[in-house]
């Protein structure tokens, strides 16, 4: 399995701690079927894992650097709360962001692969950010906040998809298959943001 580093700080995937997903793999199914994922577009992630593997640094950097550092609303969740820079939780966050990256392109959508969605956006609700770092910043990140910048993810990740020299018509799949996948992820996310045992309202 591919890896953006040797050690990722709070990096769980596939640990017991990791709480198990009430979504079934038939409902997961469903999902696909819902946004389109084909088995010839899971074959397409995996290229995309290929090419995008030794550029997770530069695409997370773009995302967290060149945009997000410049949107103050979106920024403020990586800071202390009185807007102070966390910079051991900036390396330790933007690995994780990088190995997100991979997990998507590359890891079988099963179980462990739903239950890792859902922890994933657990930590960005009030049920657990913050905590995996041990720091104090800003209390939740938004669900509207997360499903909105998909689409700036979706928009920047294409050049990084193209940087191989593969055909366009390559390039334009795996795009297609990255942005169906992160449809699909969005889906899952909302779940977690709509338990309201969990969370308060966090829209």
């Amino acid at each position: 399995m591919n890896k953006a580093a040797n050690e990722i700080y709070g990096y769980s995937y596939g640990e017991p701690q990791v709480p198990v997903s009430a979504v079934t793999l038939q409902q997961l199914e469903e999902l696909k079927a819902s946004v389109g994922m084909t088995s010839e577009d899971e074959q397409y992630l995996r290229l995309a894992g290929q090419v995008l593997a030794d550029q997770t640094a530069q695409v997370v950097e773009h995302w967290r650097g060149r945009i997000i550092g410049g949107i103050p609303h979106l920024s403020r969740h990586s800071r202390t709360r009185e807007g102070n820079a966390i910079p051991e939780y900036m390396v330790n966050s933007n690995l994780r962001f990088r190995q997100w990256i991979l997990d998507t392109c590359l890891r079988p959508y099963d179980k462990d692969w739903i239950s890792y969605q859902e922890e994933i956006a657990r930590r960005h609700t009030s049920a657990k950010k913050n905590l995996v770092d041990g720091v104090q910043s800003t209390l939740y990140v938004p669900l509207r906040d997360i499903i909105a910048f998909v689409a700036v993810m979706n928009e920047t990740i294409k050049p990084y998809l193209g940087a191989k020299g593969h055909p366009e018509a390559k390039v334009d799949r795996m795009h297609d298959a990255w942005c169906k996948s992160l449809q699909l992820q969005a889906a899952i996310w909302a779940r977690v943001y709509m338990d309201r045992t969990a969370t308060a309202m966090e829209w």
